[in-house]
């Protein structure tokens, strides 16, 4: 399979539904938001962008699987799957606030084969595919070299779901703060980890999160030379949801410092 070739085409699928959500930002009324839980929102444009996505998918890969955000598609027996979140940092792209990103991956039973994830704000493409590199808008980009956690700029996210996760994300950032360099939200699990791709951020750490959330981004964090693993530092992270993503170089330190929390 060329999964370059492949890639491209997605990259030309994820612009078509960031245009459409940019399109539709201006019009999009309170009263069209739906509250799927407690902070956890979804409008007709993550719906139709998610249908636009897999109708497009489906003229590239027509026997593929998909791992749907929305449910639009679903998938069986399949040899490949598309994993798609149509609109990442919904309450971000509500609120006029940006960023917002389309992403859509590839993957097999036991890796993630290619990935796009489009910054619609930002007019930004990262994408990659296995073997070939990452890239952003045609330049190779690469994760920093910064070994020192007590200097890194770290990405730490608050769900939405605070019932369950108050407790954890107390922990991650009053153990953080002041032992990092700096730590950042941003709203969206895919462009954190695409900015520890770029080296813009030096390490990203968040607890349940969904498949559609990292797919895509976690083999363009491993193309720029990055490390992706469980809380626990196990590798084994496809099908998990609980992710630590770094520059490589950190990150058996955070890993470490996780399981210092896990203790306290």
């Amino acid at each position: 399979m060329d999964y370059q070739s492949i890639t491209e085409k997605v990259c030309a699928v994820a612009r078509e539904a960031g245009a459409y959500l940019k399109s539709e930002q201006s019009k999009l009324h309170e009263e069209q938001i739906v509250q799927k839980h407690s902070h956890d929102y979804v409008s007709y444009v993550d719906k139709e962008s998610e249908r636009l996505v897999v109708s497009r998918l489906k003229e590239i890969l027509p026997d593929a699987g998909f791992i749907t955000e929305e449910g639009t598609a679903t998938r069986h027996d399949e040899t490949y799957s598309w994993v798609i979140d149509p609109l990442d940092g919904t309450t971000n792209y509500i609120h006029g606030y940006h960023s917002y990103a389309v992403c859509i991956g590839l993957r097999d039973a036991r890796e993630v084969l290619a990935g796009v994830v489009y910054d619609a704000c930002l007019d930004e493409c990262f994408y990659a595919w296995k073997g070939g590199g990452a890239w952003l808008n045609g330049k190779a980009i690469h994760t920093n070299q910064h070994h020192d956690i007590t200097q890194a700029l770290l990405g730490i996210e608050l769900p939405y779901d605070a019932d369950d996760y108050r407790r954890t994300g107390l922990h991650l950032i009053n153990h953080f703060y002041g032992l990092c360099g700096g730590i950042r939200m941003n709203g969206s699990a895919a462009l954190a980890i695409c900015n520890v791709a770029s080296g813009r951020f030096d390490g990203w750490l968040e607890r349940g999160i969904g498949l559609w959330d990292h797919t895509a981004a976690s083999i363009i964090l491993l193309e720029a030379g990055g490390c992706i693993t469980r809380f626990d530092g196990n590798p084994d992270y496809i099908d998990h949801g609980d992710i630590i993503v770094s520059n490589g170089t950190i990150h058996q330190a955070l890993v470490d410092e996780i399981s210092f929390i896990s203790q306290s």
